[in-house]
This record gives C-alpha cells, sequence and structure tokens, in this order.
C-alpha cells in the first residue's frame, strides 16, 4: 500500500505552496506504444488497466472540442479532417475547358478547348489538388471513378504543381488548376482506351468538341478506396 500511495503521490500537479492550493491528482493516465494504448484509471487509491483503441481516445477528447465546416463551396462532395488538415471533395459537371500546353520551352503553348466528364478535386487549401474522372455526380462510396484525362498528374491522380501556386480558397482550386500551363510532365499515360500512350493525341482529337466519351475512360477504382 505504501508503494501505490507513492506512485499516486508521484502522479500530482501541485501549484507553489505558497499559493494554499491543494495539490491536483492524476485521474486517468494514457500509455502510447507502438501497438497498444494502456489506460490507467485512478479512483481513490485503485489503479484500473484496460487497454483502449486511438479512435476511442480521439473520439473522447473531440467531444469537448467543436468541429464545424463553416460554409462550404458550391460543388462540395464531402468534407474532411486528415493529417495534415481540412481536405474537401469539389465536383465539376462536365464541361468544355480552355487549355494550354506548353510542348517547348521559349514557344507559345498549344491551345485547345476541350470537353471533360465530370471531375473530383480533393483540395487542400494552398496545395495541388488529386483529381479524378467520374461518369456521374458520385452518390455512393461504392461507385467506379476514372483516371482524369489530363496532363500535370502523377499515376495516382496528385497533381504537379510546378511554378503554379494553388489558392488558399479551396473553392477557387479547380479553376485555377486549369488556368496554368500544362505539361508533358508527371505520368501521361494510361489516360485512353484509344490513346493509351498518347495523351496529345486525344486531346487533338476532342479539341473543338463539345462532349466527352466516357466510354474512353480508364478505371482506376472505387471511390472508397480513393478517399483511403
Amino acid at each position: 500500500m505504501t508503494e501505490l500511495s507513492n506512485e499516486l503521490r508521484a502522479y500530482q500537479w501541485a501549484l507553489p505552496e505558497s499559493l494554499d492550493v491543494p495539490p491536483d491528482e492524476l485521474q486517468v493516465r494514457l500509455d502510447f506504444y507502438h501497438d497498444a494504448v494502456l489506460m490507467h484509471l485512478l479512483d481513490r487509491g485503485v489503479i484500473t488497466t484496460r487497454m483502449v483503441s486511438a479512435k476511442d481516445v480521439t473520439m473522447a477528447l473531440l467531444s469537448s472540442v467543436p468541429i464545424e465546416s463553416g460554409v462550404l463551396p458550391e460543388g462540395s462532395l464531402w468534407w474532411g479532417q486528415g493529417p495534415d488538415g481540412v481536405v474537401v471533395a469539389l465536383w465539376r459537371m462536365p464541361k468544355v475547358w480552355k487549355v494550354a500546353l506548353q510542348t517547348e520551352p521559349f514557344k507559345p503553348p498549344l491551345r485547345f478547348r476541350l470537353p471533360m466528364p465530370g471531375l473530383i478535386f480533393i483540395c487542400q487549401a494552398g496545395r495541388p489538388p488529386r483529381i479524378f474522372a467520374a461518369k456521374k455526380r458520385p452518390t455512393s462510396l461504392e461507385e467506379y471513378i476514372y483516371h482524369a484525362p489530363l496532363f500535370n498528374l502523377f499515376e495516382n491522380g496528385q497533381a504537379c504543381p510546378g511554378t503554379h501556386k494553388f489558392p488558399v480558397d479551396v473553392g477557387e482550386i479547380p479553376e485555377s488548376f486549369f488556368t496554368s500551363f500544362f505539361t508533358r510532365e508527371a505520368f501521361p499515360g494510361g489516360r485512353s482506351k484509344k490513346h493509351e500512350d498518347n495523351l496529345l493525341a486525344l486531346w487533338e482529337e476532342l479539341d473543338g468538341k463539345k462532349r466527352y466519351p466516357v466510354g474512353d475512360l480508364v478505371r482506376i477504382g472505387k471511390l472508397k478506396e480513393v478517399l483511403k
């Protein structure tokens, strides 16, 4: 009992004695290990230990912290809190976009008017988005999504920013992406069934048309897989 009392006193927090404030005794202690979290409950000299999940700890702490999205941008699909901050997914309906492709340094870019399928932009303030295509606005995490038929994207949909600075207002990121100069960097293959290794040929074929042939889209997987 003496050892237990000594241990409990070791976990007391106290102000200077001159303030005449009694010490505040520890009630709960969490020990984080590589593969587990242990919670120790201290109640009138009795210590109860049990394993808890990191998710349970997080939810308990968040119960006293208000979280709200605020006013979401038009076309928002979902909002989330990731390890690097707030993430907002935006939907842009199928439309014709004006784009410029820089093929050679110090020469005028090629300019196109391209019909695009519906696009999903997964955005964070001031950062390059992840971009995917969809045949219609998603209403379920089980729906399939596709590679966006665009340059300046890596194979996982991540935009290559180059020197382009994306806005802090996430609602402006989709339009900002299309105002940047495209190049043939990143990974432009596998974006089209008809033109598997020649995205420029697809753009030249689509230039001036009004509608994207969605049957040509290349599937990535289900929407829930992108969220991970």
